[in-house]
């Protein structure tokens, strides 16, 4: 294995036509690490990991694993198995049978296609359920029945195509942690596609957010959310507001707001932009704040865990997102209609120059 990462692309260009479903991609994918392709849809991301499986040969550049070119190499000859959305299980087989299909084909001795689909099926908790079929399984647990068949081959790297989309919320949430814990157990490489940025922050051990086939940013989970490299990526992760300014002396200036303090370096037009969880509410101006702006209660959005207050600031289209905990006490009295402060500190912000 190369130092770098077991799987490396290097300057992945695919065009169809004068379309450019990626436009040169570098990336690796690092030993027993989860990696997600996180983005909108349309910007790449299956794109890019059928060109890893090897289901679509690039226009350009290269598909590196551990160091030997595999960009021509046909996916049946490569050790990268794929896992997904439909699952695509065999309706009139076992729950076995779909687990030991692969290792039969691949002519393995029954011994051994004995130990290890018992010991696939005990991993992903599927051994009381060994002889049923399909349709007589949940989402959830068909979903373990491709993992399982998918795993039970052993590959050095796994992908997976929006493997929870199929799910409800609830089943959804218990799976993310389930995969993670597979993987962690296993010590595989996987790589998981999705548009759901909470999936990534929750699974991945680093995210590549894509735009339009790009990489707008790599990084970890709290990376992407607290050190945004630009204002897709700080939108794209999470809530937060965003204020349109211009940068001069330290400081960033918004038509009717005055002047802003954050970590500003850059001159001229910028994003300003502070996340809902950091800004403080009150009734009356309050002291030691970087920041403080007044305003109108326009909406309060309950969802349980807390709720949002959308707050109007003057001169400003968007409304203001704070978010008041449900377990927190706050100074402010909040109402509908009502006069409300904002206030933050300038560490808390982000000045985007993108």
């Amino acid at each position: 294995m190369t130092a770098s990462g077991v799987i490396q692309l290097k300057n992945i260009l695919l065009k169809y036509g004068n379309y450019c479903a990626i436009d040169n991609v570098s990336v690796d994918f690092k030993e027993g690490e989860f990696f997600a392709l996180l983005g909108p849809s349309g910007c790449g991301k299956s794109s890019l990991l059928r060109i890893v499986a090897g289901f679509v040969e690039p226009t350009s550049g290269e598909v590196l694993l551990d160091g030997k070119d595999m960009t021509s190499v046909p996916a049946r000859h490569r050790p990268i198995n794929m896992m997904f959305q439909s699952y695509a299980l065999f309706p009139h087989m076992s729950v076995e049978q779909n687990v030991r299909y692969g290792l039969e084909m691949a002519k393995l001795p029954s011994a051994e296609i004995k130990v290890r689909v018992d010991e696939i099926l005990e991993t992903t908790h599927l051994t009381s359920m060994a002889r049923r079929r399909p349709n007589q399984l949940s989402g959830g647990q068909r979903q373990r029945v491709a993992l399982a068949r998918a795993l039970v081959m052993r590959p050095r790297v796994l992908l997976l195509d929006e493997p929870l989309g199929a799910l409800d919320k609830k089943l959804r949430e218990a799976m993310q942690l389930e995969l993670k814990r597979l993987q962690h157990d296993m010590g595989l490489t996987f790589v998981v596609v999705t548009h759901d940025q909470e999936e990534a922050l929750v699974m991945a051990d680093r995210i590549a957010l894509m735009r339009a086939g790009k990489i707008e940013q790599i990084g970890t989970a709290s990376e992407l959310y607290e050190r945004p490299a630009s204002r897709f990526v700080a939108d794209f992760i999470g809530r937060t507001n965003f204020f349109d300014g211009v940068a001069s002396a330290g400081k960033v200036g918004v038509d009717q707001l005055g002047t802003l303090t954050g970590d500003v370096a850059a001159e001229g037009r910028v994003t300003y932009s502070i996340r809902p969880e950091w800004i403080r509410l009150f009734n009356d101006r309050p002291a030691g704040y970087d920041n403080c702006l007044e305003g109108t209660v326009e909406e309060l959005n309950y969802h349980g865990q807390g709720e949002n207050v959308m707050v109007r600031l003057p001169g400003q289209t968007q409304l203001v997102t704070v978010l008041k905990p449900a377990n927190q006490a706050t100074p402010a009295t909040v109402a509908y209609g009502g006069k409300i402060w904002l206030a933050w500190n300038g560490q808390d912000a982000r000045v985007l120059t993108r």
